[in-house]
């Protein structure tokens, strides 16, 4: 019983602190750019694009279908660095934790 309680207590522990990760992913910020630097998107912790910069020489009207792939290989490298300041976070609060590989939290 008494390993009960202590379980109980420290999974309300645990709640607590992914609530503070959360809360501090929420407010993390992660720019990524494509084309040497030409284009740039920042992404909040919640994947919300928050600026999008484009150097004035790419906007050309021939030239859309470029500047299109640029503006998402921008967003794809905010997003792979928001998952992994995520990842991070989420490695530091569960060291020594036995929980599965793979497995993503919070639940």
């Amino acid at each position: 019983m008494k390993d009960l309680l202590g379980l109980m207590g420290k999974a309300k522990e645990m709640q607590a602190k992914f609530q503070a990760m959360q809360d501090e992913i929420a407010t993390l910020e992660a720019t990524g750019q494509s084309g040497g630097g030409l284009v740039s998107i920042t992404l909040t912790g919640k994947f919300e694009m928050k600026t999008l910069k484009i150097d004035p020489s790419l906007i050309k009207p021939a030239e859309a279908e470029i500047l299109e792939d640029l503006i998402l290989a921008a967003h794809n490298d905010a997003k792979n660095k928001v998952e992994a300041i995520m990842q991070e976070k989420t490695k530091a609060l569960t060291a020594g934790l036995p929980i599965p590989p793979g497995m993503k939290l919070p639940f």
